[in-house]
């Protein structure tokens, strides 16, 4: 039976949506306000923070609340085993793919 990671699950659902990933580099320069990572977007606030709470549940940003505002900060470790996962099955398409090419070789050379 497969076993499933329901936060890579949340990790991944995060990032299906192009509204976050803007976001997210957006944080990559450093920490913002929810309205500097509204501003460039064009959406209302409850909007972004729609957008804040579901990539907070992934734990890929933290908020921080400093006076009147809030903070938000990137956060590495989800996105760190995120790319462990794909770097996992990248090796093994990387390795299908590659026997696949010696097998067309060999089989053109074959023919020759």
């Amino acid at each position: 039976m497969v076993e499933y990671n329901d936060t890579l699950n949340q990790t991944f659902k995060a990032l299906s949506d192009p509204t976050r990933r803007a976001m997210l580099e957006s944080l990559r320069t450093g920490p913002k306000t929810i309205g500097a990572l509204a501003e460039p977007l064009a959406i209302s606030f409850a909007a972004t923070s729609k957008h804040i709470g579901i990539l907070e549940d992934a734990a890929l940003i933290r908020r921080e609340k400093r006076g009147r505002e809030r903070i938000c900060h990137l956060q590495r470790g989800q996105l760190d085993e995120a790319q462990a996962w794909l770097d996992r099955h990248a090796a093994f398409w990387s390795g299908a793919l590659d026997a696949l090419e010696t097998a067309l070789k060999e089989e053109d050379e074959r023919d020759e």
